[in-house]
């Protein structure tokens, strides 16, 4: 089974005055939705938009493993474990919050900063924080993260050039970019999919195309 849940059924978020604009794909703060929780073990995909200058100060996280994948621009990120990063287009960061930890997320680069941050929910809670970036991810080199018993495969498409969605008992594909074909829908920028008991799917671009596709087993 597939749904489709379109980029403008996001909610909107942020602080536009700050320089901040979030779009979430799932119930998030104010935005409240029963019916719209999570979905395997995703808990949030959000879509963030940082002017030159703004960000997140230092906000506390829990028992949550982020990752987060930037569309453009570059994202300083600092947390309480000292670590200190610039990620940018091709990079995979991932902080696992685990018993708690704090962080600050910034643009303190001179163009807009585009990043997408998904958020899932770990097999077991507790543990300590730890925190990576992946330089330059393939599309050959599926990321884990074990801790939530899920995959992410980083998909780059031509037009007409085709790419399986994993079978398994979750899926979840978000366009970054471009429009694709998938199951006899057409997906834009900003679009998910979220597929139970994925098999045999493929996906096609019908332009140019940026995939993120959360493989996930039965929790």
């Amino acid at each position: 089974m597939m749904d489709v849940r379109r980029a403008g059924e996001r909610y909107p978020g942020g602080d536009p005055a700050a320089g901040i604009e979030t779009w979430h794909a799932f119930s998030f703060g104010s935005h409240y939705d029963p019916d719209n929780l999570r979905f395997g073990a995703v808990l949030a995909c959000n879509e963030e938009r940082l002017a030159p200058g703004a960000g997140f100060d230092e906000h506390p996280h829990s028992h949550t493993e982020i990752v987060t994948w930037v569309v453009e621009g570059e994202l300083t990120h600092r947390d309480s474990t000292g670590h200190e990063s610039v990620v940018r287009h091709g990079d995979v960061q991932r902080l696992s919050s685990a018993g708690g930890v704090r962080h600050v997320e910034r643009n303190d680069g001179p163009e807009p900063l585009t990043f997408v941050q998904m958020w899932l929910a770990p097999l077991r809670p507790g543990g300590d924080p730890s925190y990576e970036v992946v330089r330059g991810i393939a599309d050959s080199t599926p990321y884990a993260v074990p801790e939530a018993g899920a995959m992410l495969h980083v998909r780059r498409l031509g037009p007409g050039e085709r790419t399986a969605v994993p079978d398994g008992a979750y899926a979840y594909v978000h366009v970054v970019r471009g429009e694709i074909h998938l199951d006899g829908e057409e997906l834009g920028a900003g679009d998910a999919a979220r597929i139970t008991d994925a098999k045999g799917l493929e996906a096609e671009g019908a332009t140019g195309a940026e995939l993120l596709i959360w493989e996930m087993g039965q929790r």
